[in-house]
């Protein structure tokens, strides 16, 4: 039995494939917006992926580059994603979103957000107790 393979995909769908975006329409504004080149060439959502092309792409403020393995049937789980794409962002950009993320989890810690409403009583109640004394 022969498998039939996908020989050409959107970039904008691509992107989406290999999770790179929440949703094929991020994929798709994210490209219009000239953050996915091949080489020095921006790009259109409609432009055809093929094995072997290289593409940067910039999100959150970090330069990634990956290289295209082959090209998938539909969207992937993510433990699949580096048999379709090799990655090839320079570490010094890995070293940028490393410092990132250490620098927010230095402010507020993960999963501390703004105080509830039992909170803020329990403080209002510490407050007038202690003008009381």
């Amino acid at each position: 039995m022969e498998i039939n393979t996908i020989l050409n995909m959107r970039i904008d769908k691509f992107l989406w494939c290999i999770r790179f975006y929440k949703t094929r329409a991020i994929a798709s504004e994210e490209v219009k917006k000239n953050r996915v080149s091949l080489g020095d060439n921006v790009l259109k959502p409609s432009k055809e992926v093929s094995a072997g092309d290289v593409y940067t792409i910039r999100k959150n403020q970090i330069d990634y580059k990956i290289k295209v393995l082959q090209i998938p049937a539909n969207r992937l789980g993510a433990k699949l994603v580096s048999l379709y794409i090799q990655d090839l962002t320079p570490p010094e950009q890995i070293e940028i979103m490393k410092q990132r993320m250490s620098a927010q989890s230095y402010y507020r810690q993960k999963g501390v957000g703004r105080p509830t409403k039992k909170d803020r009583r329990n403080l209002d109640d510490f407050i007038d107790d202690d003008d009381f004394d």
